[in-house]
């Protein structure tokens, strides 16, 4: 199991050795993955080295559509609102 800054619990790599893995379970490990990272963690390189490590040698995986659809979630932040933004 490789346990490494982008994947600190090894689950992700574990999750491709589960024969018969279901997508609803790799989604749970997805969650379970993306709540253990450390708070300012760079997550879409972290995802972009997750899927070149596993996706792309296993692209029928279930957890490999879950990483590039996280990967395609991520998009850049936008203000929302507030009185800041008002007030300058």
């Amino acid at each position: 199991m490789v346990r490494d800054a982008v994947d600190p619990k090894g689950v992700i790599g574990e999750s491709y050795r589960i024969e018969g893995i279901r997508v609803e379970e790799c989604r749970s490990i997805f969650m379970d993955w993306a709540l253990s990272l450390p708070d300012g963690a760079d997550t879409p390189g972290a995802l972009d080295v997750l899927i070149a490590r596993h996706a792309e040698t296993e692209p029928d995986h279930p957890m490999s559509g879950i990483l590039r659809d996280g990967r395609k979630g991520m998009a850049t932040p936008t203000r929302r609102g507030g009185r800041r933004g008002r007030v300058m």
